[in-house]
């Protein structure tokens, strides 16, 4: 009985030493202690890589890290943007670069160049924002959860199904943190700097046209609840105006797009080459929420279904989101700018993306909602995530660097 409560005094001066640490410096201990499991498991999917797998035989970890788009980026940022359209031997526009922003790519290039390598640049830059993603994220949690529910999500978030993403040359950690920023100034109604993470946040991924849908919807709320929260003349001012830039922004690579190629389709018709990947005869036309409806179409003829059952499921499907974001208790504890994020969010991947085995990267944005998963107070709910979150990493990682043979294995 004595060492029974010998050992639980022990636990509880451990966990109040860990209390004590700045929040800063638990993250941290949290994120660094995340990166070394995902190296690890990136090294078992090396050592499980075989002759049909797009990376071959047992590749280095560095090959699995600057795989798939990472060589886009890489390409980019070595040559430029075409001013004429690749073709397809059909006459076809193919895949080329203007399908992928240049804040990373040219930003990794010029950390990159003091070792001698984009590669270098671009997962330093991963891992950097990654960490400084994290710290906003328990900045922003801690506005409406405890300590510990904060801490908890942060591990999620560090640890997730996606956080292999920290260490990838991919855009996404960068582009995340300058998403995280814009919904930190908008939880603090610091809108002044919104005007200069917006167009980093643009020009680094795609998906700042549901930034513009949130700060509409953001503004709407306001307006309603002014007498809740008084709604001066400057913050409408300020909301109506980001709306807009965030718009500009969101059309403007289009227009760049097409004054140096000649082809104001140019943007458009990049993305859409890599849609015929799954649909050989895609048009080449775009129309927003066309190709959700044509990929749930797609993946239930193959499965043996008809595309009706499809979209009964598909609509089943949003119908659950949406209530899940208005009245499931844990999410409304985040508050309404989070969720009108998450909503926005969603609307915008339905109305341009289509669905494929990217959809679990392009989920990253909803990152915030890791602070519903983290509110329960259960210590084994909590422990059971975080385990089910590892296991998630694994199988991501496994299935498309270990694997990545077929043509739903696209990260």
């Amino acid at each position: 009985m004595a060492d029974g409560v010998l050992t639980a005094a022990v636990a509880e001066s451990r966990a109040a030493r860990w209390r004590a640490l700045p929040a800063w410096l638990r993250i941290g201990i949290l994120y660094l202690a995340a990166r070394v499991v995902t190296t690890a498991m990136l090294a078992g999917a090396s050592a499980l890589s075989g002759p049909s797998s797009r990376f071959g035989v047992a590749p280095g970890v560095g090959d699995l890290m600057l795989g798939w788009d990472a060589q886009w980026y890489w390409f980019t940022a070595v040559n430029g943007y075409p001013s004429t359209l690749p073709l397809t031997d059909g006459g076809q526009v193919a895949e080329n670069q203007w399908a992928f922003m240049p804040v990373y790519p040219y930003l990794a290039q010029i950390l990159g160049t003091p070792a001698g390598s984009w590669g270098v640049g671009a997962v330093l830059i991963s891992l950097a924002s990654g960490y400084l993603a994290a710290l906003v994220l328990h900045r922003m949690l801690r506005t409406r959860l405890d300590r510990s529910a904060s801490m908890w999500a942060v591990a999620f978030f560090v640890a997730g199904p996606l956080s292999a993403l920290f260490e990838l040359g991919y855009a996404e950690a960068l582009g995340l943190l300058w998403l995280m920023l814009i919904l930190w100034c908008v939880l603090q109604r610091r809108y002044g700097w919104l005007y200069l993470l917006i167009p980093l946040f643009g020009f680094t991924r795609p998906g700042v046209l549901a930034v513009a849908l949130f700060l509409g919807l953001f503004g709407i709320r306001r307006l309603l609840g002014r007498r809740t929260e008084p709604l001066h003349a400057a913050e409408v001012v300020h909301i109506t105006a980001l709306a807009v830039w965030a718009a500009v922004i969101g059309v403007s690579w289009q227009v760049i797009a097409g004054l140096v190629t000649g082809d104001r389709t140019a943007y458009l018709v990049t993305e859409l080459a890599w849609r015929r990947n799954w649909l050989p005869d895609a048009t080449a036309v775009f129309a927003p929420f066309d190709g959700f409806l044509q990929g749930v179409a797609f993946w239930f003829s193959m499965w043996g279904l008809p595309a009706t059952v499809g979209y009964v499921v598909l609509a089943l499907v949003v119908v659950a989101v949406a209530a899940v974001l208005l009245f499931e208790p844990h999410v409304r504890l985040l508050g309404a700018e989070l969720r009108l994020w998450s909503a926005s969010y969603v609307v915008y991947l339905l109305a341009v993306f289509f669905p494929q085995s990217s959809i679990f990267r392009l989920l990253f944005p909803l990152s915030p909602l890791w602070g519903a998963v983290a509110a329960p107070p259960s210590r084994a709910w909590r422990v059971t995530v975080l385990a089910l979150g590892l296991v998630g990493q694994w199988w991501w990682i496994y299935n498309m660097y270990g694997l990545g043979d077929t043509y739903w294995r696209v990260p």
